[in-house]
C-alpha cells in the first residue's frame, strides 16, 4: 500500500483535515480512472449529464422512488423471514401481507403516474450488477 495512505496524522491534523485527506483521495481517484483505450480502439462517448431543471427533477423523483422500492423489498424479505421462523401470529401475518401488497400497489401507481415501471427503478451498478434483485 501507498505510504501516504498508511501514514498516521501528525501535529494538529484532524481526521477531517482536507490537507490530510487530499493526497490519498487523489491517489484513489487516479486508481479508479478508466485506463486509456488500446491504440486503434474507439470507445463510446461518455454519458452526458442533463442539467435542465425538468431533467434534474425527474432524476430526483426516480431516485426517491428507487430508494423507496429498495426499502419495500428489504422489508418484504424481512417479513418473509419472520413468517418462515414462526415469529408472527396468523393475524399479524395477514396484516403484514395486506400492508405489503398495498405498498407494492401504491409504488406501481406512483411509477405509472410518472411514466415509469417498477423495472425502470432497478439501477445498473456496472460491474456490481443491478441494485434490486430480479423480479420473480
Amino acid at each position: 500500500m501507498n505510504a501516504a495512505m498508511n501514514a498516521k496524522p501528525t501535529g494538529s491534523s484532524s481526521p477531517l483535515d482536507p490537507d490530510a485527506l487530499g493526497a490519498p483521495l487523489a491517489h484513489a481517484f487516479r486508481l479508479l480512472q478508466e485506463p486509456p483505450a488500446p491504440p486503434g480502439e474507439r470507445r463510446p462517448p461518455a454519458h452526458r449529464i442533463r442539467t435542465d431543471p425538468e431533467a434534474v427533477g425527474e432524476d430526483l423523483l426516480k431516485l426517491v422512488l428507487t430508494v423507496v422500492e429498495l426499502l419495500r423489498q428489504l422489508i418484504e424479505r424481512q417479513a418473509l423471514r419472520r413468517v418462515d421462523s414462526g415469529d408472527l401470529t396468523d393475524a399479524q401475518e395477514e396484516e403484514l401481507g395486506a400492508t405489503l401488497l398495498a405498498l407494492h400497489d401504491r409504488m406501481a401507481e406512483l411509477c405509472s403516474e410518472h411514466g415509469y415501471t417498477l423495472e425502470d427503478l432497478n439501477l445498473d451498478l456496472g460491474p456490481l450488477g443491478t441494485l434490486l434483485p430480479p423480479a420473480g
